[in-house]
């Protein structure tokens, strides 16, 4: 072969398509992919990502090294710039830093040319990362190579290939402040940030995209054939949450898709019905954790177990369910050691929202 290649790779949509036009174009080449991006934030997303950049390797027939995630080293870099714009100064830092890697790896394992699949990135600019490369490429000794491969419908067929081949298509570029500017623009929560104090995986988190992607592996393992559908759904997230009597605060358990208008609720416990407690403001609802096992089929001991340990989150649902007898409530319900008919204040701070989930079906043989 008359040369070695390093790739610089930063997701698999963007290096899928940008490796088979290399493989193309240098036939006579080595490729060797370099996954290095210690931007990306956070290490969930890190890892799912690089899932899915060793399946297409693995589907292109190319070698692919991982580069260290020195996040910390990353964070130090940028410190200031914050609050830069896309393809603003961050942004320069960030390439200059992973192509300095990349080059240095490059020449460590005898490369002559190195290049990146940031260049097929609609929301970057070629010119910025031209010129980044050919100044480490001086540095360096090596070649920078830096082809358009969005032109001529490139952008287009790049999509193509991404939905044919089933790849994980992230909805940010990967840093933390990209993705802090790009939720407050859509007035968004930041979901990649949240995760539970328990196991239970929410849906539509980074951990529930994990899941999905290892179960497409499995499959494809097996031979067995599959489709990822898409669903518009209502997505729950709680931030923050407190109940308090006679200024004491208690240790409770939320169930989900549990809201309050306003955040804020001060009234008292006024009914009790079939095992529910009905507070006398804003439709909140309580139960003692022995109805919740009955309901539930459990033998939690304490709510901090249940807490440490709850059912799977559509089993929550079911219960939840079997107290509201609607599947569009939004009433809150906590879970309570004991129940008394006195003055109770809550905050909770949760949010109900419009979102997209993808499934897999799995195709049975005719």
């Amino acid at each position: 072969m008359s040369k070695k290649i390093l790739v610089h790779i930063c997701c698999s949509v963007d290096s899928h398509y940008f490796l088979q036009k290399m493989q193309t174009e240098y036939q006579d080449s080595k490729l060797i992919g370099f996954f290095y991006d210690p931007n990306i934030h956070p290490y969930s997303e890190y890892y799912l990502r690089l899932l899915d950049v060793k399946r297409s390797c693995k589907i292109l027939d190319i070698e692919l090294i991982e580069g260290e995630y020195d996040y910390i080293n990353w964070i130090e870099a940028t410190r200031g710039l914050e609050n830069e714009p896309e393809k603003g100064a961050r942004c320069s830092i960030c390439f200059d830093r992973r192509f300095y890697i990349s080059a240095k790896m490059a020449k460590d394992i005898g490369a002559t040319h190195f290049t990146s699949t940031l260049l097929t990135s609609p929301k970057k600019s070629l010119k910025q990362l031209k010129s980044s490369g050919d100044a480490l490429a001086k540095e360096f000794n090596i070649e920078f190579l830096a082809p358009d491969y969005r032109s001529n419908s490139g952008t287009q067929e790049q999509n193509i290939i991404a939905k044919k081949d089933k790849l994980y298509r992230q909805n940010y570029c990967g840093c933390l402040y990209g993705l802090k500017q790009q939720r407050e623009s859509q007035d968004r929560l930041l979901d990649e940030l949240r995760s539970p104090i328990s196991n239970q995986l929410l849906p539509n988190s980074i951990e529930d995209k994990i899941r999905l992607y290892k179960r497409r592996e499995e499959l494809e393992s097996l031979n067995i054939d599959y489709e990822i559908v898409k669903h518009r759904f209502l997505n729950y997230r709680v931030t923050r949450a407190l109940v308090k009597s006679k200024k004491e605060s208690l240790i409770s358990h939320i169930l989900p898709y549990s809201t309050i208008r306003n955040n804020y609720s001060r009234g008292r416990v006024e009914k009790e019905l079939y095992g529910i407690y009905y507070f006398n403001r804003d439709e909140i609802k309580f139960i003692t954790l022995k109805f919740y096992n009955e309901l539930a089929n459990t033998n939690y001991k304490s709510i901090l177990e249940l807490i440490d340990n709850p059912p799977i989150f559509n089993e929550e649902i079911k219960i939840r369910e079997k107290i509201t007898k609607s599947p569009c409530d939004l009433s809150a319900i906590f879970v309570l050691d004991c129940i008394e008919f006195q003055k109770y204040e809550i905050n909770l701070y949760a949010k109900a929202y419009e979102d997209v989930k993808e499934e897999i079906v799995q195709i049975e043989p005719k």
